[in-house]
């Protein structure tokens, strides 16, 4: 009897140290997520709230509010700056994001070989990632002058038409499409390298046991396998793109005539905020726009289901 209670004893010992041992760890665990989430709270989700409250109110940002319901949803319905800054939101979106995922892919693919000096062409194709939005706009804007920029220059040289690449509302989204998708290639060409990487090379040898050419091996088990990375980099892609704000800033210089063809959802939430003191409509705006990347990310989320292989 006493054996069997020492036994028991020794039990309850060894699970109460377990327990004080995890309830420690647990503790350790919220201390470190802590500052992170304090971060995430302060800048973040309290901004987000805000704009949610604000949305229904009457405000400049610094009289007193005035409570109007939905008014400021319903006016956005004949705002024709915010329909504008959707079309060109949506156009950007539907061009740019397939033409950064082919062009994030081919790099990949190519960087992932054994090449001479691969590692000096990744760190070039990722030299833009970790360079500011607002330089890398001012050096564009240099390379896009019509009358000394090389761009141009070389075009001249060619005897090819020189377009009026920030100066003629035909051309500035393009202009824009061209700087955002050389920015973020590299960024997306790192995730694809990873994912690339990843691959087991048991499948390329039995694929070329099986005698299958470069492009079968390409189709049938890179990118099925790849697919993990693409969705991931075209989830971010479109997040990204829907949240085009810092190079139509910089390179449109608020000309007006440019921003007709160019101006972002964000930059008219900007415009609405901080030039016209519009808080209520800006913050209206703002909700939309989060609702409509919310909806698309579900869809997608939902849609990975039929052409993702985990």
């Amino acid at each position: 009897m006493k054996l069997t209670e020492h036994v028991s004893n020794r039990v309850d010992a060894g699970t109460s140290r377990r327990i004080r041992s995890r309830t420690v760890e647990i503790w350790w665990a919220y201390a470190f997520i802590l500052p992170a989430f304090l971060v995430l709270a302060v800048f973040h989700l309290l901004p987000a709230v805000a704009s949610a409250v604000i949305s229904v109110l009457n405000w400049d940002g610094l009289g007193k509010a005035a409570f109007i319901g939905l008014d400021n949803y319903a006016a956005l319905i004949h705002d024709t700056h915010f329909l504008k800054a959707c079309i060109h939101t949506i156009l950007f979106t539907v061009i740019s994001v397939p033409v950064t995922m082919i062009l994030a892919t081919a790099v990949a693919l190519l960087l992932n070989r054994n090449l001479r000096g691969r590692t000096f062409y990744r760190t070039l194709y990722f030299i833009p990632v970790v360079t500011m939005s607002t330089a890398v706009g001012l050096i564009w804007k240099w390379l896009y002058n019509s009358e000394y920029g090389p761009i141009n220059a070389v075009l001249h040289k060619l005897h090819l038409p020189e377009p009026m690449w920030l100066t003629d509302s035909r051309f500035i989204l393009p202009s824009i499409m061209i700087v955002s998708i050389w920015a973020s290639i590299g960024q997306h060409m790192i995730v694809l390298l990873a994912g690339l990487q990843g691959i087991s090379e048991s499948y390329y040898e039995a694929a070329s046991i099986d005698g299958a050419g470069p492009v079968h091996v390409l189709l049938r088990i890179t990118l099925p396998l790849l697919t993990p990375s693409l969705f991931f980099v075209m989830l971010t892609t479109t997040i990204q793109a829907l949240q085009l704000f810092d190079l139509v800033f910089v390179m449109t210089d608020s000309n007006p005539t440019l921003l007709s063809s160019s101006r972002s959802v964000v930059y008219n939430v900007y415009e609405e905020a901080f030039r016209l003191f519009h808080m209520g409509s800006a913050s209206a705006q703002a909700v939309v726009l989060f609702v409509a990347i919310l909806g698309i990310t579900i869809v997608q989320m939902k849609l990975q289901r039929k052409w993702v292989h985990y």
